[in-house]
């Protein structure tokens, strides 16, 4: 089942990274107020980045990693893909391109 891994910048300027097997209703729950507890607390939120997966646990892999990156490599991966944060870390495991 093909999934997504996302970005959402939020109203306060964090960003929010998360994953779906169903990118536009998970959107449009984050906007409704009825995604996760800490998008809710800071709208709007617009989505800044996502990879569409061949299967859904890469997509959450995708979402993991984010997870644990600081806010700078988030904002530089946004703005320059993997190219832009290689060298930031020692773990080098392989994540599919993203858009």
């Amino acid at each position: 089942m093909t999934g997504y891994a996302y970005i959402l910048r939020c109203n306060d300027g964090t960003f929010y990274a998360g994953s779906t097997n169903d990118l536009d209703r998970r959107l449009e729950q984050h906007a409704a107020g009825e995604g996760a507890a800490y998008t809710r607390r800071r709208l709007p939120v617009a989505l800044v980045w996502h990879v569409e997966c061949e299967r859904v646990d890469e997509a959450f892999a995708w979402e993991k990693r984010i997870q644990g990156w600081s806010h700078a490599k988030r904002a530089a991966f946004i703005e320059g893909g993997l190219d832009a944060i290689r060298g930031w870390s020692v773990n080098t495991r392989r994540l599919p391109r993203g858009r």
